[in-house]
């Protein structure tokens, strides 16, 4: 059982660091995407179910200099009422301030706070050790249940942690999700492990490959950034996504996965246009030999094939990043077909997580989320732990 699963809240007022980062429209400030939110409620329920108060903490956007009207976090309120079932929620205007700690100490088993914006104040994201002190004492548990800003040292996501005694600070439930699929995937994998990367540019993902090539047999490159790999190659790409200045590296990336016998699939054909338009004339053609003034907006058909065949294959399946520009419908084909082979390999066994903005709205707008083994909250902190770094969000608790 987890250390979470085990604490029983009765009579206790657990802080929880949540991640609320959520849009909103312009106008109406109305929540637009709450999958962040539902994510939360499992620990929110747990401990209102054992009889404990739960104060939310979290961030909202990036205000400049601080409170800003449309970053307050009095626009979730009604949203977070309706997905705790119609139950009150309490609102300070203020995370440090005098309605935080009046509402806090007057707080009751069973009852729900929110905390304004912790970004209101320049020492959220400063790490300010007086700030995080300030924040701990309105609980006497901490929970961090934020893994989308696990990676960053901020004064509610590492700095408050020293302020709890090692039995009142722990994981939520959310949070212990993400690091056990994410530790099973880099740590304990089952081979063969086939890692997916896709997206435009092989500068944001160069820290992932080279970490992976350490623990992945497969390694399928897809999206824009694949073609800087097939000129590498010496192949012609036509006007297709290039990172001319990261030739070498992919030449090295190639090198390095020879060295230590990593099989790196690049896809055999692409689908090329003549426009980056959904009314571009499009055809295929090999992903080496693509026409002058055309450019590869898609996998092709025979790479979906290539890929799908290892995919099947695998034991552990690690997926970051879209086969092509599939936000277009004619461009989408790519993606969604590993969505269909990852979908297929966990359905027979293998372990699956997908990670990362693109490809986690890819799975949710297929229609595969649940489909696969896990899909994780956190893009830049799950792309950092794939990257090998230490995310202070979690050293802080561990």
């Amino acid at each position: 059982m987890s250390k979470f699963s085990d604490f029983n809240f009765s009579n206790h007022k657990a802080l929880i660091r949540v991640d609320f980062n959520v849009p909103l429209d312009k106008q109406t400030f109305a929540v637009t995407d709450d999958t962040r939110m539902k994510a939360a409620l499992p620990t929110i329920q747990k401990i209102l179910n054992d009889g404990g108060g739960v104060i939310l903490m979290s961030h909202l956007g990036r205000p400049k200099e601080g409170p800003e009207e449309k970053y307050s976090l009095k626009h979730i309120l009604s949203h977070l009422k309706e997905l705790l079932g119609g139950k009150e929620i309490k609102f300070a205007d203020d995370c440090i301030g005098e309605s935080a700690i009046q509402l806090a100490a007057s707080l009751q088993a069973g009852e729900v706070l929110l905390l304004e914006n912790l970004r209101f104040y320049k020492q959220e994201e400063k790490g300010d050790e007086a700030f995080a002190e300030k924040l701990s004492k309105l609980g006497d548990v901490y929970v961090n249940d934020a893994f989308g800003t696990a990676h960053r040292a901020h004064a509610s996501t590492a700095i408050i942690a020293k302020f709890f005694p090692a039995d009142k600070k722990m994981f939520g439930l959310l949070m212990e999700g993400e690091v056990s699929s994410a530790e099973k995937v880099m740590h304990n994998s089952e081979k063969p492990f086939v890692a997916i990367i896709g997206g435009a540019k092989v500068s944001d993902k160069i820290l992932i490959i080279e970490n992976l090539l350490e623990r992945a047999t497969d390694i399928i490159i897809g999206g824009g950034m694949s073609y800087t790999f097939m000129k590498a190659k010496g192949g012609h790409i036509g006007k297709s996504l290039c990172e001319d200045e990261r030739i070498q590296t992919a030449l090295e990336i190639l090198d390095k996965a020879d060295a230590k016998a990593v099989n790196i699939h690049l896809p055999s054909d692409s689908l090329i246009a003549d426009n980056f338009s959904n009314d571009a004339n499009t055809s295929a053609a090999p992903s080496n030999a693509i026409t002058d003034g055309w450019m590869g907006l898609d996998i092709g058909p025979m790479a979906c094939e290539q890929f799908t065949n290892v995919i099947k294959q695998s034991k552990t399946i690690l997926w970051n990043g879209p086969m092509g520009v599939f936000e277009m419908s004619k461009f989408q084909h790519g993606t969604k077909a590993i969505a269909v082979a990852v979908a297929e390999a966990t359905q027979n066994g293998a372990f699956s997580l997908v990670g990362g903005g693109d490809s986690v709205a890819a799975v949710n707008q297929f229609g595969f989320a649940d489909k696969v083994s896990y899909v994780s909250t956190g893009g830049g902190a799950m792309l950092e732990y794939f990257e090998g770094k230490e995310l202070p969000g979690i050293a802080a608790l561990k």
